[in-house]
């Protein structure tokens, strides 16, 4: 990956966004796409769009950018603060974690803490932890002096450090799914190098993780024939993992390819015979009812939508420590722009 890339992806994945609250990231994701991208604009989700204008067919390139986090639903008189999780975070990854909080006029630090061991029983030692036992602590000495700084409904994110590890592999938070917004971002930069026939979007898009509004938004606006979104993947290479239900997903495998119901049959066919052709290595993962992504939202827009999902794996999803292998995200743009310029006119994914 080109120094100049993994720069803007570290920015990129260093601004809290959490579903809802997408607006720095989004606003930084634009100014980049609008150093190349013919129109660029956001909806009223918050989604944001980066336009390549061409002829027929219309693609849509779907990357969510928003991430899990959490919001505070009380402050008690001591200044604790209580709060509900903003998608699927585990109460035990969330112990003992550092947060940022997207305070009233500058960003608070604080804590996740609960009840020490030294003063638990053998019963309460033995279960396993729940939001309801978590508080963050801010460092204010009472509720008036952390109102100073939050409210109730502020919003936040765990704190940490990107780490770069050998073989390409990369450590952060919101990697599910800044990487499909960093993803659609760079085939469309290189797509403006040089131009498909087709007319072609990439959408960063909001809310993924709690109701895929922004993509609906979005691919209803922008009315696409072919929409591919790009997400990430759990892997089965760690230890423990249930290789015989979920497939072989490793980093390092190149593209995930999604087998399932809110899949295309004739593209899910077209890009696998694409992939050989070209050596790309890839994995295939099987979702018989639903994606649990924005594809399963796109499909049905209007009149509906020749949709696929392929995704970078990605291991340790919904914890602090997500981690991905810049190679698999190097061969997924390969992949896309040689895709997008084989498009056609006459491209139709009708089943006949």
């Amino acid at each position: 990956m080109k120094k100049e890339s993994l720069s803007f992806l570290k920015k990129l994945l260093t601004i809290p966004g959490p579903s809802g609250d997408e607006i720095a990231v989004s606003r930084f994701w634009r100014q980049e796409t609008g150093t190349f991208a013919d129109d660029v604009h956001a909806d009223v989700s918050g989604s944001s769009l980066a336009l390549l204008r061409g002829g027929n067919p219309r693609v849509l390139l779907l990357g969510h950018i928003d991430e899990i986090g959490f919001m505070i639903s009380h402050i008690d008189d001591d200044g604790f603060l209580s709060f509900l999780t903003i998608g699927g975070l585990d109460p035990q990854v969330m112990l003992g974690q550092r947060v940022r909080l997207l305070g009233r006029d500058r960003d608070v630090f604080g804590v996740i803490a609960r009840k020490e061991t030294e003063f638990m029983d053998e019963e309460e030692l033995a279960q396993a932890c729940k939001l309801k036992n978590l508080w963050i602590d801010i460092g204010v000495k009472n509720r008036s002096e952390a109102l100073q700084l939050i409210r109730v409904g502020t919003v936040g994110v765990i704190d940490g450090p990107i780490y770069e590890l050998p073989n390409d592999r990369l450590v952060s938070r919101a990697l599910d799914n800044r990487i499909g917004a960093f993803t659609v971002l760079e085939v469309l930069r290189a797509l403006s190098r040089k131009r498909p026939s087709a007319t072609v979007a990439a959408a960063a898009t909001t809310q993924e993780e709690i109701s895929s509004f922004g993509a609906k938004t979005m691919a209803f606006s922008y009315k696409p024939d072919i929409a591919l979104v790009i997400d990430v993947a759990y892997t089965t290479d760690p230890p423990e993992s249930d290789k015989n239900r979920y497939g072989v997903v490793k980093l390092g495998g190149g593209p995930v390819f999604s087998r399932g119901a809110a899949n295309n049959p004739l593209l899910y066919d077209r890009l696998l015979d694409m992939a050989e052709r070209e050596k790309i290595p890839y994995n295939i993962q099987i979702m018989p009812e639903y994606t649990a992504t924005d594809a399963d939202t796109v499909q049905f827009i209007r009149e509906g939508v020749a949709t696929a999902v392929i995704s970078i794996p990605c291991r340790y999803m919904h914890t602090p420590n997500e981690m991905v292998q810049l190679t698999d995200v190097d061969k997924t743009i390969q992949f896309l722009v040689t895709f997008i310029h084989e498009l056609t006119p006459d491209t139709s994914f009708i089943p006949h």
